[in-house]
Formats: C-alpha cells, structure tokens, sequence
C-alpha cells in the first residue's frame, strides 16, 4: 500500500528542522571536541529536566530504583540530560574517535574483537544506549571489523544525512523493517558482522525481566544467534570524564542450546537484559531512562 503524502506543515517543518540541525552542526564543528561536548552538557543539565518527556524518566526511575529518594532521582535526571547533550553535540566530532590509539578511547578485552574478526565466519556485537553508544561501531572498525548497524531510520527523512556521521569504515546502516531484516539475513549469511542497541521495547517483542518487570524485547538477537551459530560479543560504553571514555568488550555469551528453540531465545535475552541492567546500575545516568522501557 502506497504510504499517504504528508500534511504540508509537517513538510515544512522537516526542512525546517533539518537546515536548523544542518546550521546547529556547522557551529560546533568549529569548536573544538572538548568544548562542544561541555557545551552540550551544561545545556542538557539546564534545560533537559523542564522538558514535558522528563517525566517518563522520572516515572522509570523511581520503579526500577524504589530505594532511592527524590532528591537522588532529579540528580540522575540531570546528569542524564547532561551525557545526552554530549553525545548529541559530539556526533560533528565522531571523526576524533575513530582511532582508539588516541587518549580518548580506553578498550579493554580487544583480544575478542579480534578474534570475531579472524574466526571467518559471521558475529554480532551488542550494547545499549549508554554514554556516547556511537563509539561501539567506530571502536570495531578502528581494529578492522567494520559493523553493520541496525538503525531506526528517522522520522525526518531529511535527517538522514545524521546517520552518515555513523558508519564505521565499508560497513553498512541497516534500517529497522521487513527490507531491512532481508539484507541482515544476508549479511550475515555472507560472514559479515552485525552491531545492534538491544535495550528499547519492541512492542511485539518477548516478555523478559529488566529491572524487576517485565519489559518487551526484541529477540531479534537470539533468533540470529541460534539460526547462524554465530557469537554474540557484548560492549560497554562508559563516559569516565569528559570526552573520556571506555570500552569493554566481554567473551561471548554461551548459547542455551537445548533443541528447544522458543526456550533458548528467552534464556538468552534473559541473560543479554541481565548483563545491560548491571551496567546501567552502576551508572544510572548515563543510560537513556527517557525511552518507554516498560508497559505503563
């Protein structure tokens, strides 16, 4: 069925937004990277927490941290909107992380990236939105493993130029939808390798805990691990200080691998929410809380 052509204004709005962004982008590429980023930071600390959706951060904070008192709930909310100001006014500079030899990347387990890069067969990388998660991408094709992004494509389709800023060395942006998971199978099929953010809700996703409650996951990842036999290879990102980061690459997960195929998806994202919710525990603020993780 052919899509319905869009009201008039919201068109006008699209190209409004993105010569906006376009000029937005030109200002801070001629910052530097450290004070583009604090820029970002003081703006989001400032005027992040007046924004109407900070109260679906708020409301996922005090279910998924009960024991935490008001006053440190504002203060996570403020240093949230503080990374993601960064991260957004970083994204001119993702050119600076592409080398990992530099002072602003620490990598620690790239013995397994390198090891999905000469095995000779297919692998997927997985982490969450947490710090700056552009850098996982960027990080892998620093070390030769270019990675295939799975990607949202924006509702804007004159912002697709933003995801250009993303692609790490020959590797593809693979969007969400039918078309998509077509050429991801084929990807995959052909030894290539995959990164994918697996922490938002997929609304016709599985149940699996996060934080206590049943949240809806995409078992995207399972379903590709257990059909190609492939490694899945999780990636912490963790803001240290400033532009200052670190990358963790973990062992690849075990498979369940019981024969019984419904099970051993559940097993696996039971394990993939499990491992992401430590990281976010221990740094509660730099994950992405304004997401409607959980059914109301």
């Amino acid at each position: 069925m052919r899509a319905r052509p869009k009201p008039w204004p919201l068109k006008l709005w699209y190209r409004v937004e993105a010569v906006a962004a376009r000029a937005l982008f030109a200002m801070l590429g001629v910052l530097s990277l450290e004070r583009a980023s604090a820029l970002g930071g003081r703006l989001g600390r400032t005027f992040g927490p007046l924004i109407p959706r900070t109260r679906v951060a708020r409301r996922n904070l005090a279910r998924a941290f009960p024991e935490k008192s008001g006053r440190e709930i504002e203060a996570i909310i403020r240093d949230m909107w503080g990374n993601l100001g960064r991260t957004v006014f970083e994204y001119p500079h993702l050119d600076r992380f592409r080398s990992i030899d530099g002072d602003l990347v620490d990598v620690v387990g790239v013995e397994h990236v390198d090891a999905m890069r000469d095995d000779g067969r297919a692998g997927i990388i997985i982490s969450a939105h947490l710090a700056n998660w552009e850098l996982m991408g960027l990080a892998a094709a620093a070390r030769g493993t270019p990675i295939n992004l799975v990607y949202r494509p924006p509702n804007n389709p004159h912002m697709s130029w933003l995801y250009e800023l993303r692609q790490s060395g020959e590797a593809e942006m693979v969007p969400k939808g039918p078309d998509g998971a077509k050429r991801l199978l084929k990807l995959l099929r052909d030894g290539a390798h995959v990164g994918m953010l697996v922490d938002q809700k997929l609304n016709d996703g599985i149940p699996i805990p996060f934080f206590g409650r049943d949240a809806m996951t995409a078992p995207a990842v399972a379903q590709l691990a257990l059909k190609f036999g492939c490694p899945v290879i999780p990636a912490r990102i963790e803001r240290l200080d400033g532009v200052r980061f670190r990358i963790t690459v973990y062992p690849p997960l075990d498979f369940p691998g019981t024969g019984d195929r419904a099970a051993d998806e559940i097993a696996l994202m039971t394990r993939i929410n499990a491992l992401i919710e430590g990281w976010i525990r221990e740094r509660p603020a730099q994950w992405l809380w304004l997401h409607r993780r959980w059914p109301d």
